[in-house]
């Protein structure tokens, strides 16, 4: 057992180093940090599988998301592991569950990752044979950023979904 700063630091550590490893290293070393805490750790299941999806195992990463979520996944970390979870999924192509989780959670609230939910949306919709929502969605998301139009681009994109 270790102590949780030390654990997240060294973990934060390991996802700044990302692009020094190999895949496989990466993992393995992913694995060996979510060794070091109790078996079924929500934490340690969503750091391996982020660290699965991130070098394209996606099939074991849905498994250790859903894992993650089961165990109880702390506040500040569902609603990322939701996103990844959900990008899985699609890639996994299991569009339609993909979209119905992440329409939940842009409609469960907001915070600084509605850009990310609306982009993974966007893309699971597209995925799903569903463009034209798809588009309404990513425009929806981009009308509030604008100079000008905001108004206007918004109603379209209302008459999209």
């Amino acid at each position: 057992m270790t102590d949780d700063r030390d654990w997240g630091r060294r973990v934060a550590a390991l996802w700044d180093a990302f692009d020094d490893h190999e895949p496989a290293a990466f993992v393995a070393r992913m694995a060996e940090l979510a060794a070091e805490r109790p078996d079924g750790d929500a934490l340690a299941e969503y750091e391996l599988a982020s660290a699965l999806d991130s070098t394209g195992d996606e099939a074991r990463a849905a498994e250790h998301y859903e894992r993650a979520f089961a165990a109880g996944l702390p506040a500040d970390r569902r609603r990322p592991a939701t996103i990844q979870y959900a990008s899985t999924l699609r890639n996994l192509g299991r569009f339609e569950e993909s979209v119905a989780l992440l329409t939940a959670e842009r409609d469960a609230g907001s915070d600084e990752l509605d850009g990310a939910v609306a982009a993974f949306l966007a893309l699971a919709l597209t995925s799903a044979g569903r463009e034209r929502q798809a588009v309404g969605v990513a425009l929806g998301a981009l009308a509030p950023h604008l100079p000008r139009y905001r108004r206007s681009l918004a109603n379209y994109a209302r008459e999209l979904l």
